[in-house]
Order: structure tokens, then C-alpha cells, then sequence
């Protein structure tokens, strides 16, 4: 697994000043994609302990209120299991900051995997450029959903972030 890049302090993918990762490698290729540097598997750097470590260690001042997992495609078989680690092990860490998290795939698609026992938000769906509408906050397109993951487990059902 490789990831694009980390970004220290990002107030653009999330509520408050964030750490976001990158995920490198995305199978769905959007068109208009506004991170297609991510799409190849083999790019990047590879994705290691010191990764989760480097990533541990930024979000541990008291500005940041959470981590942000991008991509490429955090979900993909290929990276699930690096991203998995990584959301566990923030979790562990910092129980009290949230993890919001982008993806291709779809909640109903995702649901019972164990990284969900993780994240409080997914913003799912693939973009779709022609339902691209720049004034949506936290996506791109029309089609994705930006829901609550700790409520949609409860509720058995989607429940969007309000």
C-alpha cells in the first residue's frame, strides 16, 4: 500500500484544522477527478508503521479536531486494510477527534467492514461530473452523501450528517 500525501494542516477537507492523508491508487478514474496524481497504484510513497506514527504524531496538538482520509481510494482492497490501521490506531489515541472520510465506494457497500467502527463520517459515492455543483460542502457532486456513521449503525439505516 502507498499513500500520495499528508497535509500537516488542512482546513478544506473537514470541519476545523485537520491532518488529511492521501491514499495512493483509485480503480473509478472520474473524469475531472481533482486528484488524479493518485490514481496509480505504484506511486506515492509506501504507506508503513512510521506512516501511522508521522500521522499520530501530527494530530497531537490541541488545534487539530480531527483526521481526514482522501485518496485515490482509501477503501480499495488493496489500501482498506493500511487505512483499517491507521483508523484504528487514531481512534485509540485521540477517542474524543473525529475521522471523516472520502470514498468511491457507497455506506451499503462498506458498512460491515471493521474500518467503520471508526469513522464518524464518509462522504461516499463516486464524483460524477456532470452532477458537480461547487457550492456542496464536503463533495463535489450531487450524487454523494455525506452521512453519520456512528448513527447509521445505530439506526440500521443512512443517516445524513445535519
Amino acid at each position: 500500500m502507498r499513500y500520495n500525501l499528508i497535509r500537516k494542516m488542512d482546513i478544506s477537507n473537514g470541519p476545523g484544522v485537520r491532518v488529511s492523508i492521501f491514499m495512493q491508487g483509485c480503480q473509478f478514474h472520474c473524469k475531472n477527478c481533482f486528484n488524479p496524481e493518485t490514481w496509480d497504484f505504484n506511486g506515492g510513497e509506501e504507506f508503513t508503521d512510521d506512516t501511522i506514527k508521522k500521522v499520530l504524531d501530527l494530530c497531537d496538538k490541541s488545534e487539530v479536531k480531527g483526521l481526514s482520509i482522501l485518496g485515490g481510494e482509501p477503501m480499495n482492497p488493496t489500501n482498506i486494510e493500511g487505512t483499517t490501521k491507521l483508523a484504528k490506531a487514531f481512534k485509540e489515541k485521540y477517542p474524543e477527534k473525529n475521522i471523516w472520510t472520502w470514498s468511491g465506494y457507497r455506506y451499503e457497500d462498506l458498512k460491515d467492514k471493521e474500518v467503520m467502527k471508526y469513522i464518524d463520517v464518509l462522504v461516499d459515492g463516486n464524483y460524477k461530473d456532470e452532477l458537480h455543483n461547487p457550492t456542496l460542502k464536503w463533495k463535489g457532486s450531487e450524487n454523494q452523501r455525506v452521512i453519520d456513521v456512528k448513527k447509521s449503525m445505530e439506526n440500521g439505516e443512512v443517516d445524513l450528517l445535519k
